[in-house]
């Protein structure tokens, strides 16, 4: 695919990058922007409910995302056979997946819930090996062992003993928490995996992450308008809720699955999930700032897994 006449591209200066760096440093830019937002995330669910909050996310950052399209001129890339492969990665990853992963933290709390969505790298690595044949091995499969375990210990071992913090407690029933962040993992790994090949094109990064980001607010407008209970808000938006979903949203999805996009283009499916799933130990720092109290020991040990891990695989 020729790039459109006017739109902007960045093709001559990723071409003089090395590839390998690129795609691992742009997974785990997505790790950060996610660690970021996920603080601005529990607060404004829990106000909003999963699929309110979902609905206002997604239509602040459809709104961000056209916007840069229209003026760089991206979306002139799109065409039909890929546009409808986002489409749909978009309703299976944003609108089914991000919804039940924001239904799981108001059960679970963020932590709890981190951990099961955390299970989407595994996920990716078992769906890239039977689907698109891919494979780990020596130095990169110990590195990505030593990530996926460093991040499940990390959330998994990262409450203190009576930790009594409003984001570790139960809303619900937990089985049902469980269910939603594995369905939510799940998602995440099979929407990553369907756009692998449209991102091996030179398709617009930012216009095709608009067309996942509007498909998914689409079918959320649909459900609201359907009359459907859940899809209600619990409570009415206000300002200053709005401005936590709208700089959620941008960190989150405008650049964090933005730069996912870009680094599918450049890298395996498998390795691109596990570095960008170091998010929960990223964001350790920031819970120790908020909670006022650092994370118990298991958590940095997993946090010192994880990094080993990370530098075996970028090393490799």
């Amino acid at each position: 695919m020729v790039p459109a006449k006017g739109a902007v591209t960045l093709a001559p200066f990723i071409a003089s990058l090395d590839l390998a760096l690129l795609f691992e440093s742009l997974a785990l830019g997505a790790a950060a922007c996610w660690a970021c937002a996920s603080l601005l995330s529990a607060p404004a669910a829990r106000h909003l409910g999963a699929f309110a909050f979902s609905r206002w996310r997604m239509a602040s950052v459809s709104l961000m995302l056209w916007s840069l399209s229209l003026l760089t001129g991206g979306w002139q890339s799109l065409s039909a056979g890929p546009a409808g492969i986002m489409m749909l990665s978009g309703l299976l990853g944003i609108f089914i997946g991000d919804t039940a992963l924001f239904a799981a933290m108001n059960r679970l709390g963020p932590r709890r819930a981190t951990v099961l969505f955390a299970g989407h790298s595994l996920f990716s690595v078992v769906l890239g090996f039977l689907l698109l044949g891919e494979t780990l091995a020596g130095q990169a499969l110990l590195g990505c062992s030593l990530v996926a375990t460093g991040v499940m210990g990390a959330v998994f071992f990262g409450r203190r003993e009576g930790e009594r913090h409003h984001w570790e407690q139960d809303n619900g029933k937990v089985a049902v928490g469980v269910a939603l962040g594995v369905l939510s993992a799940f998602c995440q790994a099979s929407a990553t995996l369907m756009v692998k090949p449209v991102m091996a094109t030179d398709i617009d990064a930012v216009s095709a992450s608009a067309v996942r980001m509007s498909t998914a607010l689409g079918a959320h407008l649909l459900l609201l308008w359907s009359g459907a209970r859940v899809a209600r808000p619990i409570q009415a938006i206000n300002w200053r809720i709005l401005a936590m979903v709208a700089l959620n949203g941008f960190l989150a999805m405008g650049v964090g699955m933005t730069l996912i996009l870009i680094a599918l283009r450049y890298g395996e499916v498998g390795l691109v999930a596990m570095l960008s799933s170091v998010s929960p130990v990223l964001i350790l720092p920031l819970l120790w700032w908020v909670q006022k109290r650092p994370p118990a020991k298991g958590a940095w040990l997993g946090a010192l897994a994880t990094v080993l891990g990370t530098m075996l695989i970028v090393s490799r």
